[in-house]
Parts: structure tokens; C-alpha cells; sequence
């Protein structure tokens, strides 16, 4: 035989009377690569993941919705500077945040006040160099958190009453919650139509007006859970407690701590006039709290 030369390649490899076990292949991944952005499946749909980052990303970078967002914040910051221009031009905010300076102390005293004043003997405001001082400093300033949170209290009260009657719809609750909002609307330019007609020369403003008006809830909240824990002779009883207490604290807020001693002198006709809107808003009281809860008690 001629001597032709046998080139093996580098990856051929003699056979030998052994053989060698195959590798078995790499079992498939429980859960895909989304790591790069896109799946390993078919079709090559991006992950939930990568698609928001994806987009966020774009975003960032993009000059368009750069100049977009900015010019919705100017938007933003704009509307918000035209609505406390507009705000400071029917409320005063700082005479606002006086009515709000209350603390613990405070809430749980003048709710006491509310319930049990006959105790009760220095009525006058305090000053502090012509300045009143906030509640949370004087027990007779008027607040408007008590009025707030009791006016709140009165609607989800009323609410849990007529669900254990079998008679709450929200289309009841809300008519309740809107009567009860308009009476203290109506009362409060009742009083200021008073207040002008009989010339008092005092500070009572709009929110005092508002801050007395609004302690009738802490009686409505009493009236309604006394009736529905002991029944209609438990109402009455309630009823006629807390309005009593409520005219005696009006009478002598509105003459001494609101309205103020010096309000109070004049000729006689005048003096009349005031002490008949004095009566007259706190007899207006035990009315409002009957209308508002007789029927919520059966």
C-alpha cells in the first residue's frame, strides 16, 4: 500500500471499547430572564417590568415630557396661588387658625362646660394686650373644632341610628347631613341680621357666630345616644338636660364673653334689643336639637 499520510483533526478522537456517558442537557428555567428587558419566550414580548421602566426611562429622556411636566407644574403652582388669593379674600386664615388653637385640656374642659355650666363663674374673655387669647389659653374663647368634629360625629351617629332601624339609604343620610348643614347656615345670618339691627358694638364676628351656633351638637350627640341606649323616656330626659344647659351657656356667653359688658349699656331700647336677641338665640336652641334627633330616637 502506498504510504499516503492519515490528517487527523483536532476534534477527532479514536473510539475506544469504552464508552462515555452523555451530559445530560440543562433542565429549562422555572422562571424567564427578564433581567435584559424582554422574555425568552417566542415572539419576544417585553416583561410587565421592563415595559414600565422601559417607558419611565423614555420619558426621563425625553425633552418633550420633560417640557410637559414642567409646564403642568407652573399650571399647578399658578392655580394654587389663585385659590389662596381667593380664599384671602372671604376668610381671613388667620382668624380661622384661632378658632383651631385648642389642646386636650381644652376639648375635655369646655365639653364639661357644655354638659354642666351652672358651676361655672368667670365668663369673660381674656386679653392678652388687646389680643384674645386662643382657646387652648382660655376656656370662654369660642372654638370651631368642637362644633366641627361634633357636627361629623352627628352625621355618623345618625348614620348607625337608622341602619338599627332598618331605615339608613345613603340618599336619608345625606338629606339629613344637608339639613342639618342649612338650619346652622340659616341661624347664623339670623343672628347676624340681629346683631346689626340691634347695633351691638362688639368684636362678634361670623365665626364666634358660627362656633356658638355649633356646640348645639354636643346636645344632639348626647339627646341621640341616651335614646337609643334607654329609650324615649331616656331621650326626654337627655332633651331637656342638655338644652337647658345649652341656653344657660349661650345667654351667658353672648352677654359677658362675646357681646362684653360695655355692649351692653346704652338707652333702653337698644339694651332691650340686645337682651331679646340674646333669649332669642338661646331659646332657638332646644328647638334645633328636637328637630334634629326626634327622628333618629324610636
Amino acid at each position: 500500500m502506498l504510504g499516503i499520510p492519515v490528517i487527523y483533526s483536532g476534534t477527532y478522537k479514536p473510539t475506544g471499547s469504552k464508552h462515555r456517558a452523555r451530559a445530560a442537557p440543562d433542565p429549562p428555567p422555572l422562571f424567564d430572564d427578564t433581567s435584559g428587558g424582554y422574555s425568552s419566550q417566542p415572539g419576544g414580548y417585553p416583561a410587565p417590568g421592563a415595559d414600565v421602566a422601559f417607558n419611565v426611562n423614555h420619558l426621563i429622556g425625553d425633552p418633550m415630557a420633560n417640557m410637559a411636566m414642567a409646564y403642568g407644574s407652573s399650571i399647578a403652582s399658578h392655580g394654587k396661588d389663585m385659590v389662596h388669593k381667593e380664599l384671602h379674600r372671604f376668610v381671613s386664615v388667620n382668624k380661622l387658625k384661632y378658632f383651631f388653637a385648642v389642646d386636650t385640656a381644652y376639648v375635655a374642659k369646655k365639653l364639661g362646660l357644655l354638659v354642666f355650666p351652672y358651676t361655672h363663674q368667670h365668663w369673660e374673655v381674656q386679653y392678652s394686650r388687646d389680643v384674645p387669647l386662643p382657646p387652648r389659653q382660655d376656656l370662654n374663647a369660642p372654638d370651631l373644632y368642637i362644633p366641627t368634629m361634633a357636627f361629623i360625629t352627628y352625621v355618623l351617629l345618625a348614620g348607625m341610628a337608622l341602619g338599627i332601624q332598618k331605615r339608613f339609604s345613603p340618599e336619608v343620610l345625606g338629606l339629613c347631613a344637608s339639613t342639618a348643614l342649612v338650619w346652622v347656615v340659616m341661624e347664623v345670618l339670623a343672628l347676624l341680621l340681629g346683631v346689626y339691627l340691634a347695633t351691638v358694638r362688639s368684636d362678634l364676628s361670623t365665626f364666634h357666630l358660627l362656633a356658638y351656633s355649633g356646640y348645639k351638637y354636643v346636645g344632639v350627640i348626647l339627646s341621640v345616644l341616651t335614646g337609643l341606649l334607654f329609650g324615649s323616656d331616656g331621650y326626654y330626659v337627655a332633651l331637656a338636660w342638655t338644652s337647658s344647659a345649652l341656653m344657660y351657656f349661650i345667654v351667658r356667653s353672648l352677654r359677658t364673653a362675646a357681646l362684653g359688658p360695655d355692649s351692653m349699656g346704652g338707652p333702653a331700647p337698644r339694651q332691650r334689643l340686645q337682651l331679646y336677641l340674646t333669649l332669642g338665640a338661646a331659646a332657638f336652641q332646644p328647638l334645633m336639637i328636637y328637630w334634629l334627633t326626634f327622628h333618629l330616637v324610636r
